[in-house]
């Protein structure tokens, strides 16, 4: 939704527009779409109890985001929640692998998913989302320059961990 859109006046209309990229976002956010679904009906609950408040801020994304995001940490927090990590690499693709961009793409989401939290959440929100540094902020609740400097920190950590096209580390 951009700045020249108005909010949707139902709340209907606002999850059926907005679902979608909801539910991806939580997705990229917990590496986990299951997860995410589960997320994205608690937050959509939370918002729908509070619409009508929430649709004359003229920002329902935002709102709803921050809840989603909000969401998220307190899963996170649960001691329940830990996953025991497994050391099971997938195969090796061959020269003739028609999948290859998805392996490369599951690689770069795996990287993304063990990075810090708020690095994380950056650039999820920049990259995928496409929202400017001043709306991120506003979401996370924090200014601008640190918005810039866990995109930056994240970045240069995807930069070291992930390996150059012809199958050499970085140094």
């Amino acid at each position: 939704m951009t700045a020249e859109e108005a909010p949707p006046a139902t709340f209907e209309e606002y999850a059926a527009a907005r679902g979608a990229a909801l539910l991806r976002f939580a997705t990229l956010l917990t590496g986990d779409r299951h997860r995410a679904e589960d997320l994205v009906q608690e937050a959509l609950a939370k918002a729908y109890l509070k619409w009508d408040r929430i649709r004359r801020t003229d920002q329902p994304d935002v709102y709803v985001r921050r809840v989603l995001l909000n969401a998220s940490r307190a899963w996170w927090r649960r001691r329940s929640s830990h996953e025991v990590p497994t050391d099971i690499r997938p195969d090796r693709a061959g020269p003739q692998d028609t999948a290859g961009a998805v392996v490369e793409r599951d690689h770069m989401r795996r990287l993304i998913a063990r990075l810090p939290p708020k690095q994380r959440t950056v650039l999820v929100l920049r990259y995928y989302e496409d929202l400017d540094d001043g709306t991120i902020a506003a979401i996370l609740g924090c200014r601008e320059v640190t918005v810039r400097t866990h995109a930056m920190r994240g970045l240069q950590t995807l930069r070291d961990r992930y390996p150059i096209a012809d199958g050499r580390d970085r140094p």
